[in-house]
């Protein structure tokens, strides 16, 4: 069995049991079950300026190749490193996956 994710709340850790007893039972399929563990992942912590350049040195990428690996502008990471924006949805998940798997986790 995988790696239990830690949960947000003490009501999606019961949910999260409660659907893994049911997997395990038959009456959810495995599909059902990682939708439902998605809920109870904790959400991602925000990326600051220095961490962005820092993450991006450490992949050795430009602002601009780092742009179109997260299909934003350059613009934007620009303003990510200057602290004028702040990162979220599928760049802050990206940036996540980044940093914790590297460029080959992305592409």
């Amino acid at each position: 069995m995988a790696a239990k994710p830690k949960a947000k709340s003490p009501i999606l850790e019961a949910v999260h049991l409660t659907a893994q007893d049911l997997q395990r039972l038959g009456f959810i399929d495995k599909r059902k079950q990682r939708k439902l563990e998605v809920l109870c992942l904790e959400p991602i912590a925000p990326y600051d300026g220095p961490q962005i350049r820092a993450l991006r040195d450490r992949a050795n990428l430009s602002q601009a190749v780092l742009a179109s690996v997260l299909n934003t502008s350059a613009s934007t990471v620009r303003k990510w490193e200057i602290g004028e924006k702040h990162p979220s949805g599928p760049s802050l998940k990206l940036l996540n996956l980044l940093d914790r798997k590297g460029l080959e986790a992305i592409l």
